[in-house]
């Protein structure tokens, strides 16, 4: 499985709450509106999920682990 770049990542989450802030200050703000549907759906497809909440609660356990190479994606060298 290819995993997204984490500085990119850390990036788009970011700026999706940055937008979700400004959303809910002025939800008739239909510029806004569209960043965050944007956003949101980069995160989607980034993190394979169906939805924003489940991308963010995987991009963010991503970015917490220490990890930057999967272990299925390591080669042993003997």
């Amino acid at each position: 499985m290819l995993l997204p770049d984490k500085s990119v990542l850390a990036s788009l989450l970011r700026r999706y709450r940055v937008c979700e802030r400004v959303v809910l200050a002025d939800p008739h703000d239909p510029v806004a509106r569209r960043q965050l549907e944007d956003l949101a759906y980069t995160l989607c497809v980034l993190m394979g999920r169906r939805n924003v909440h489940e991308a963010i609660i995987e991009g963010e356990r991503y970015l917490a682990e220490g990890r930057t190479v999967p272990r299925t994606a390591e080669r042993h060298h003997g």
